[in-house]
């Protein structure tokens, strides 16, 4: 202690803060030592810092500081001490006794448990054994399952069961892998394992490959297999209205009275193509068909991807190489005309929305209602613009009607498994107006090429059939009983050409209008029917007859056709509401005027005109009347006779073909051109005056034409036949004015208009300023001058006095 202190005191660089340090480090360990505390930082601090002297010197300093307590311990406690020793010394004799006995019991216990330490060995070593074997059993035991599990599981590959052979792998993974005791073994199963999973998922990615080429195919032949089976049933429903509609006609029963039937079809018509067994019990609802409608390799390939825990991957998948498929079936070739291909074109695309539902319903998670919907919505678009763009091109009717036709097909086939189709239907719907456009336009050379081709000859029919084809089919028939064979008809050939064009527009037209999503289209079908009929028929007619009727027989016979294309039209009209299922009472209401009007009154003009030319030929004859005659003739003068023979035989032959209503509106406008012939010739210059006789003569023509009107009360009615003579009427007044005793009645308005009302005063004043009495003829007053004057005469004088007056 004193040296440390005179160290410390020649340390003077250091001083006071050495000695601070030095007091605060023994202090810490004297208090470390008390607690019983681990002194090793002491010890690394002193031997890290160089300067172990320190820590023994203070070690040092800590002994000597607690020697003094010891020895004030000791002196307090030394007398206990001293009696604590005598007593153990007192027990020193027990414990030797003691230790003598325990070693003798020790030497009778070695011997006696010796040989029981003996059996204890060979027991636990025994025990071992035993516990080795059973272990080593166990694991024998796992290794033959597991070699079981990888018989199985080649087995199963080699068979193609990838499921099982999936199952069998899982089971040695999760079960066996981690309790293998081969590391060989275990490195074997690590590495396999996974190249299974991938050969699994090779083979199954090819088959679902290879069933992706294939059900393109299938899907043309299920598209064309469905649309197939809609048109049959469309016309089955066709065929049972066509036997509705003839049961209405030929019995006219109530609707109480007829009995239908319901078929029962099989169930969206494709059962045949879906089966119900496959590979690995895959059975849903998409095994091997008629058509090989085989989904097992899908759901076999997605039930492989679940178990592998690729799921999602292969749902992308999938939904990518189908929708680059449908894709792919929107290409139209440019190669081959949009009429031979658009068949193929749409049964591709319904065959794969047909699959698409079957999957839908059938394949779980595969894919979802919204995706199916999305893949329709660009189909769809696709279709319409197809469509926009062909109907654009396309300029024959029959061809936008085909195309037409099928599209509707493709819709009600997809409507039933719940696809919308308005927009395609919106699509025909559109391009209505340029299909009856083009209908109208093939339907006008049609026409024109049978009106050329009419001889203008009455139809010879020699067979009933020729008679059901060309009459009965249009109701042309005046009467319920068939005629003798062979048959003439009133008509020409043009007449049931001209028919059988219109009832193939109508037919066309209701086509075109059916199943388009329009329920009633009557109106429509009837608007185009009567642009058909009024502007296209009626125009051709007219055509005609100002080009090519150049006879009377011809002027005729298109007369006699226009009287049966009357009765035609109300055929047509009614053909048109029964194919649209618009009751007839309904048609009937809305019915229009005779669309051929026109073409009617031009032929009827045409035959009056020509018939009028042949009457003027014989009607010159009046130059030959004796105007100034002594005598009255009692057989009519000439021309008559030769107008009566014409006539008579015009009336025969012309009752043979021509309806009476016809016949009578052309002989009245004959018999008036007659009397209008008459009248100007006693007007004409040419006839400078005539006497009472010559009048007398004209009244007897007119009487025998009158006679002849009356003959043909047999042909028509009796009012028919007294409008035949008012045909007459301006001739016979005028004669009956001049024949009159009292011509001055004339100016009577009452008079007048009972017996004169045809007459002008104009022409009554000429021709009365013409007549001469026979006492006016020169030198024929000599005798008779003082005599008193005609009382007629003198009437006709104030009669023609009067009438200059008023003029």
């Amino acid at each position: 202690m004193l040296s440390a202190k005179v160290r410390r005191k020649i340390a003077p660089s250091n001083g006071e803060t050495d000695n601070s340090a030095d007091k605060q480090e023994q202090l810490l360990l004297s208090a470390t030592i008390c607690n019983g505390e681990d002194l090793g930082p002491f010890v690394r601090k002193a031997f890290a810092s160089g300067k172990p002297e320190t820590l023994l010197h203070n070690l040092r300093h800590f002994a000597r500081s607690k020697e003094s307590e010891i020895e004030e311990v000791c002196k307090a406690h030394y007398q206990d001490f001293i009696l604590a020793v005598d007593d153990l010394r007192s027990l020193l004799s027990d414990v030797d006794s003691l230790k003598s006995s325990l070693s003798d019991s020790n030497s009778k216990l070695q011997s006696v448990a010796g040989p029981l330490l003996t059996s204890l060995d060979s027991y636990l070593e025994a025990q071992t054994v035993s516990h080795n074997v059973n272990l080593a059993l166990s694991l024998i035991f796992s290794c033959i399952k597991l070699s079981e599990l990888c018989s199985r599981s080649n087995y199963h590959l080699s068979r193609g069961n990838f499921y099982m052979a999936l199952k069998c792998v899982d089971s040695i993974e999760t079960e066996f892998l981690d309790k293998t005791p081969s590391s060989t073994l275990k490195r074997m199963l690590e590495k396999k394992i996974p190249e299974i999973r991938s050969h699994i998922e090779r083979n199954v990615s090819k088959e679902f490959g290879d069933w992706l080429v294939e059900i393109r195919v299938v899907s043309r032949n299920l598209g064309q297999l469905a649309i197939g089976q809609a048109s049959a049933a469309r016309q089955r429903e066709e065929d049972l209205r066509i036997k509705q509609r003839q049961a209405e006609e030929q019995s006219r029963l109530s609707l109480r009275d007829c009995v239908y039937s319901l078929q029962e079809e099989e169930e969206d018509g494709l059962s045949g193509v879906m089966g119900d067994d496959g590979k690995d019990g895959y059975g849903n609802g998409g095994g091997n068909g008629l058509l090989g409608f085989d989904l097992t390799p899908l759901y076999r390939a997605y039930h492989i991807h679940q178990t592998l825990g690729l799921e999602d991957r292969f749902k992308q998948y999938y939904f990518e190489n189908r929708k680059l498929q449908l894709t792919s079936d929107f290409q139209v070739s440019s190669m081959t005309p949009f009429l031979e291909s658009h068949q193929t074109f749409f049964a591709q695309i319904a065959g794969f929305f047909i699959v698409e539902d079957q999957i839908l319903r059938t394949g779980g998670d595969l894919i979802s209602r919204m995706e199916v919907e999305n893949l329709w919505e660009t189909a769809v678009s696709k279709m319409c613009s197809v469509l926009e763009d062909q109907f654009s091109r396309m300029q024959t009717a029959n061809h936008l009607l085909l195309i037409k036709d099928y599209v509707s097909l493709l819709g009600v086939t997809l409507r039933r498994y719940g696809y919308p189709v308005d927009a395609l239907l919106d699509v025909l719907s559109k391009h209505r107006d340029k299909y009856h456009e083009l209908l109208l336009s093939d339907c006008r050379k049609q026409i024109a090429e049978a009106l050329s081709a009419d001889k203008f000859e009455q139809m010879l029919m020699k067979k009933e059939y020729e008679y059901s084809m060309n009459v009965l089919s249009f109701q042309l028939q005046t009467s319920d009983i068939v005629p003798a064979f062979p048959y003439v008809a009133p008509f020409s050939t043009t007449v049931p050409d001209c028919c059988r064009i219109v009832r193939s527009f109508i037919e066309d037209s209701v086509s075109f209008m059916s199943y388009g999503g329009q329920l009633e289209f009557f109106d429509v079908v009837k608007k185009y029917l009567d642009r058909l009929l009024s502007e296209v028929l009626d125009e051709a007619l007219l055509k005609l007859i100002n080009a090519s009727v150049h006879g009377v027989s011809q002027a005729m016979q298109v007369a006699a056709n226009m009287a049966v294309l009357e009765r035609a039209c109300d055929f047509f009209f009614r053909h048109a509401a029964q194919l649209s299922g618009i009751p007839l009472r309904m048609a009937e209401r809305g019915r229009r005027q005779f669309p051929l009007n026109n073409a009617r009154d031009a032929a009827e003009e045409m035959l009056s005109g020509l018939l009028k030319q042949k009457v003027d030929g014989f009607m010159t004859l009046l130059e030959n009347v004796n105007w100034m005659a002594d005598e009255p003739t009692q057989s009519g003068n000439e021309y008559v006779n030769e107008v009566m023979i014409y006539l008579e035989t015009l009336v025969s032959t012309a009752q043979q073909i021509l309806p009476v209503p016809v016949l009578k509106r052309v002989m009245q406008d004959v018999l008036s051109h007659i009397s209008e012939m008459i009248v100007g010739a006693l007007l004409g210059d040419s006839v400078k005056r005539f006497n009472v006789n010559a009048i007398m003569g004209i009244d007897v023509d007119i009487r025998l034409l009158e006679s002849f009107a009356d003959n043909q009360a047999a042909l028509l009615s009796d009012g028919d036949a007294n409008q035949f003579k008012t045909a007459l009427a301006e001739a016979r007044q005028l004669i009956n004015l001049l024949l009159s005793n009292h011509p001055e009645n004339f100016l009577n308005p009452v008079i007048r208009e009972r017996s004169y009302n045809t007459l002008d005063y104009r022409k009554v004043m000429t021709v009365s300023e013409k007549l001469r009495d026979p006492s006016d003829r020169l030198f024929g007053t000599f005798g008779s001058r003082a005599a008193r004057q005609n009382p007629k005469k003198k009437s006709l004088d104030t009669l023609i006095k009067r009438l200059k007056d008023a003029n």
